[in-house]
């Protein structure tokens, strides 16, 4: 129970890598909203994590829209106390849409930013001041390889928005440090998730991602999950401004 008596978000918390932290918070204490724009999916989790015996809210929200952060935040803090752990999980890949840059529309540029960037601010934005009533918390935002190295070709927006997830966890890292709240990048490489489960049905597509790790796999949200709560617990009390990679060894290739 690394987490009893936290109160966490999760947001994009009912699919994939945001789906395995959310379960695996509640299996270690934490009390875990999701916030999630897929009511289905949402109240899925939600259930789960209940039918298990952990306690958790299902919170409809598009992250990339103000009212409804400032909403999600504040009906967290009315079910739980306050806040303590925000996971800014929620993002997409426009497979199809995101191209080269001089090929790009401004539509899926927006979209992509809005979603992958502005949100992980939106929501940190709205939860900080909870957690300084708490004094302090953790921040973990999903960052991705395609953030630091062109390994994504064709992905402008995508690696864009991602390469602004490194930056502003480094500037939050230093502007909170004195204030207790911790903020972190975990950055996983290639993941079966719902978001790029169409590529993966080509089995060449498969093959050439799984060549480029190390380990010889694809990862997974189960191996992803472990990590947050370590990023989540006392336990990394002096790690801060980090980007800690799940990759299976995809950077050091």
């Amino acid at each position: 129970m690394r987490l009893k008596g936290k109160a966490a978000i999760v947001t994009g918390g009912g699919a994939g890598i945001g789906r395995a932290v959310a379960e695996l918070y509640a299996r270690e204490g934490a009390c875990v909203a999701i916030a999630e724009i897929a009511d289905v999916n949402g109240e899925a989790v939600a259930r789960a994590i209940a039918e298990a015996g952990g306690i958790a809210t299902f919170i409809r929200c598009d992250v990339s829209r103000t009212q409804e952060v400032q909403a999600m935040v504040e009906e967290t803090v009315r079910a739980y106390g306050g806040v303590d752990i925000l996971v800014n999980n929620a993002g997409v890949q426009l497979h199809g849409q995101d191209t080269r840059a001089h090929e790009l529309s401004e539509e899926v540029w927006d979209r992509t930013m809005a979603t992958n960037l502005r949100s992980a601010w939106l929501c940190s934005k709205y939860a900080i001041p909870a957690m300084l009533r708490r004094g302090g918390g953790s921040i973990i935002h999903i960052a991705s390889p395609t953030g630091l190295t062109g390994c994504a070709p064709t992905y402008t927006a995508y690696s864009a928005s991602k390469g602004g997830v490194f930056a502003l966890t480094r500037i939050m890292a230093v502007d909170y440090g004195r204030d207790n709240i911790r903020v972190n990048a975990i950055v996983p490489g290639t993941t079966e998730t719902p978001m790029i489960a169409g590529l993966l049905t080509d089995p060449q597509v498969r093959s050439r991602l799984e060549t480029k790790s190390p380990l010889g796999r694809l990862g997974t949200p189960a191996d992803v999950a472990p990590l947050a709560v370590f990023l989540a617990s006392d336990e990394s009390r002096y790690c801060t401004g980090g980007f800690y990679a799940v990759d299976g060894g995809m950077l050091a290739a």
